[in-house]
């Protein structure tokens, strides 16, 4: 029996739990919520691997991300598994069960505490809000970020070992830790603050620096590679999502409002890690009152007081209060993107600093008090039992599309985003009523903040919803509605040409596709240009535009309606008295 014989039963052991906690993953589908994006519908991760693949994984900004190991992964995914989900989330878990497993093993080389560092991780590897990271397929770039986020600390600590020895190894390990981190700031650009966290380990438990002695600024020097690495990732990050159009312009959301948000997010983000009740796939963003923002900035700055008091008697407090803080920076909310106020996601690594200032806080006090520590011990148990039980019943929610919405729905539904959200997921399933019922919902709580395009886009899925349940009158009303706030909005414009066709309206329809192909010339508004044109009786209008729609969907490889363009070309040759093609 080895000394190390304990140590790798408990991570035996929290593999274990890991594995039988988020089993039933396995069984949720994918979600229509950025999975088609990164593998269903996505053409290049669905043909393999090619040197083409290769180069568009490492140059495109698809998805609003440059994550080129990210693309990698879901094509490996499909290549072993194909489009059974079971196999993608199996990935995801296996990466999830690594990256817990590497850091308790982590946490105990560094402090040599072996139950504070099993609980940490505990925590960190059940808690209902890794369910996010976990099961959703498309956030496969945050566990495999952190997976290699766990190696590149690793392989520092080895560096830092090796150096104090004067072993020729250090330098082995260093440029080991450079090249992972490169791999993990290439599956998502969140992982930007390592180099920030590696300064907090220096001071606790790596004791490189004291605070009083003499600093030595090569802890600074050789973080510069690191840094240099997170801000080439940041800039290329910056400019995909700019150009993606999901980082909200700085002058539609003051200062004073990103600000408010950020702190009361951190607030938010504690007392979920605290209480993780209501979680749900999107908060939206709001703007809070000056008391609400004055709270969250009073609660944060005494936490900040304390840990700075204590620094030096108890330095893990300060470590851990920074790295929640600094790791949650880049997601905060200072620049903006899209609609949404904090994720459950985004705590994936950040939530391992307050589980660290609680395992070794609580262990101070409670170090020469008896009871205290039976009370601790206790308490430790159960938060984990409590983590282990909720987990498995967020997972339910991740089944399918409608049971995230509609779980998204049940947390709030004063929030626009997410009644659009559930009326879109009613749309698709054929439940207009209640998709129509989601969609005048937004629009009442939306506020005046809200962007023209969302307002638009709710317009035009309500009318869409009333069109299906035979209200043309209203759904063109929406449908001119929509087009007031986004005049080129070519969905708008297809579908009230839609709305007319019905009412037996073809000249205003096929003027409402006209304008459509104007701002985005699309072989199916073709073909309903054509279907227009033939019920006004001009079949040798409706043939030429059937003949342009089945060329450019032979352009698009849409095989399908090429061939249906075809048959109307056809009919409409025939209809007209014209020859057959």
């Amino acid at each position: 029996m080895t000394d190390s014989a304990p140590r790798w039963r408990m991570a035996a052991l929290i593999a274990g739990g890991v594995l039988v906690v988020f089993w039933p993953a396995l069984h949720c589908s994918f979600v229509g919520l950025d999975d088609p994006d990164y593998v269903v519908e996505n053409a290049n991760v669905q043909h393999g691997f090619s040197w083409g693949f290769f180069k568009w994984a490492f140059t495109t900004g698809h998805a609003a991300n440059w994550h080129p190991l990210t693309w990698i992964s879901h094509a490996l995914d499909v290549s072993m598994y194909g489009p059974n989900p079971s196999g993608h989330h199996l990935t995801s878990l296996l990466l999830h069960t690594a990256s817990s497993v590497l850091l308790f093993l982590l946490l105990n080389r560094m402090t040599g505490a072996f139950w504070r560092s099993a609980w940490v991780t505990a925590i960190f590897a059940l808690h209902p809000l890794r369910v996010e990271s976990v099961v959703w397929i498309a956030e496969r770039k945050d566990v495999l970020s952190t997976f290699f986020w766990m190696l590149t600390v690793w392989a520092f600590v080895r560096y830092v070992e090796e150096f104090k020895l004067q072993s020729s190894k250090f330098k082995v390990f260093y440029g080991l830790a450079l090249a992972l981190y490169a791999c993990a700031l290439m599956s998502k650009a969140m992982v930007v603050t390592l180099p920030f966290v590696l300064l907090l380990l220096d001071f606790w438990p790596l004791s490189r620096w004291e605070l009083g002695s003499r600093f030595s600024w090569r802890i600074i020097t050789e973080k510069i590679p690191f840094l240099l690495l997170a801000i080439g990732a940041s800039i290329t990050t910056f400019l995909v999502q700019t150009r993606a159009g999901v980082v909200a312009p700085l002058a539609k959301i003051s200062l004073g409002d990103r600000l408010g948000n950020a702190a009361v997010a951190y607030t938010r983000y504690l007392d979920k890690i605290f209480w993780p009740s209501g979680l749900a796939v999107f908060y939206g963003r709001v703007v809070w009152n000056f008391y609400q923002v004055t709270g969250a900035v009073l609660l944060l700055g005494l936490i900040t007081f304390y840990v700075l008091w204590r620094m030096r008697t108890q330095p893990y407090l300060a470590v851990g209060w920074f790295w929640f803080l600094g790791m949650l920076v880049p997601v905060i909310g200072l620049v903006a993107q899209g609609q949404q106020s904090l994720a459950d996601r985004f705590t994936y690594v950040p939530s391992i600093g307050i589980s660290i200032m609680l395992a070794w806080g609580i262990s101070h006090l409670a170090a020469h008090r008896p009871v205290l520590r039976e009370a601790s011990i206790l308490a430790a148990m159960l938060a984990v039992v409590t983590c282990a039980v909720l987990t498995p019943y967020q997972i339910t929610f991740w089944k399918s599309l409608a049971t995230l919405y509609a779980r998204a729905a049940d947390v709030s539904d004063q929030d626009a985003q997410t009644c659009f959200n559930v009326g879109f997921s009613a749309l698709q399933q054929g439940d207009f009523p209640r998709a129509a019922k989601c969609f005048e919902r937004a629009l009442k709580v939306a506020d005046k903040k809200t962007p023209n395009s969302f307002l638009a886009q709710t317009k035009n899925n309500l009318g869409c919803a009333l069109l299906e349940e035979g209200q043309v009158p209203n759904a063109i009303s929406n449908f001119e509605s929509a087009l007031v706030l986004q005049p080129a909005f070519p969905q708008a414009y297809f579908n009230m040409g839609r709305s007319f066709m019905t009412n037996q309206q073809p000249h205003e329809a096929a003027d409402c596709f006209q304008h459509a192909l104007a701002i985005d010339r699309n072989p199916v508004v073709l073909g309903a240009l054509a279907a227009a044109y033939a019920q006004e009786g001009k079949f040798s209008e409706a043939a030429a535009v059937a003949q342009q729609a089945h060329q450019l969907a032979l352009d698009q490889n849409n095989h399908a309606l090429a061939d249906m363009m075809e048959s109307r070309w056809r009919q409409y040759q025939k209809a007209g008295g014209g020859s057959s093609p």
